[in-house]
């Protein structure tokens, strides 16, 4: 990593789709990435007179030629940051997606969700506690995604900003008294879904039990994204201490 050739720099090469709102995804990737890997962003596109479900659903209808707007940039893997649309697939259908996208750009391409899963199965992990800042019919809709995937959802912890359910306005301040709220056992797993809500100084906070799985949706996405770039996250002295906590669970694992 981070050699020059030609002038070039060699650096793995990561697409990320984002809602055209997200404040977060890119802010996030920055951090886990460090210096040594590079990103290219490109956003949905805006759905001002859509619902909810018709946002998600236009999302899926237009990802391939969003993806296709990358062009000739030559990307090692691309990350879909946008896990709602994807929990309408399932599981299975997800994967069958992510795999004609991956066929259709030449690289490898998943889904948030997916990558997420992908990260649970490597931990090695059964059961979860899912803290979600979605609205309850959404939520439910990612229960259902973990648990068609073979995951017991033991507890959902709702998370909202003054009653609205909106994950781009949720506060690390308002994550965690939530979870303290809720009374949510020191060694519950849990993941954050949701690329939108700002969740990395929330799990350095939550960062006390080596052996508790802390896992977000970026972060499972950085993990997999790094990995299909042919890297080994989490084992070098200045990764981002997440990665290589990750890392140290999945080894355990």
């Amino acid at each position: 990593m981070g050699e020059i050739a030609m002038g070039i720099p060699s650096a793995p090469r990561i697409g990320l789709v984002v809602p055209p709102e997200n404040p977060n995804a890119e802010p996030e990737y920055t951090q886990l990435l460090g210096r040594g890997p590079t990103f290219h962003t490109t956003r949905f596109p805006t759905t001002p007179d859509s619902t909810l479900r018709e946002m998600l659903d236009t999302y899926n209808e237009v990802l391939p030629d969003v993806l296709a707007g990358f062009g000739r940039l030559p990307l090692d893997a691309a990350v879909v940051a946008c896990s709602a649309s994807h929990y309408l697939h399932a599981p299975d259908g997800d994967r069958e997606f992510c795999a004609e996208l991956s066929g259709r750009t030449g690289f490898p391409v998943r889904s948030s969700a997916l990558a997420t899963l992908d990260a649970l199965q490597a931990l090695g992990l059964t059961r979860l506690t899912l803290v979600s800042p979605y609205e309850p019919w959404l939520t439910e809709l990612s229960r259902s995604y973990w648990e068609r995937a073979g995951l017991a959802v033991e507890r959902v912890v709702q998370v909202s900003t003054d009653g609205r359910f909106d994950p781009y306005t949720v506060t690390t301040g308002g994550l965690l008294a939530q979870l303290r709220r809720q009374d949510v056992p020191e060694d519950a797993a849990l993941l954050f879904t949701g690329t939108g809500m700002f969740t990395l100084d929330a799990l350095a906070e939550l960062d006390g039990d080596p052996d508790r799985v802390l896992l977000s949706s970026n972060l499972a996405s950085v993990w997999w994204a790094l990995r299909a770039a042919g890297g080994r996250p989490g084992e070098a002295a200045g990764d981002h201490p997440l990665l290589r906590r990750l890392a140290r669970r999945a080894v355990a694992a």
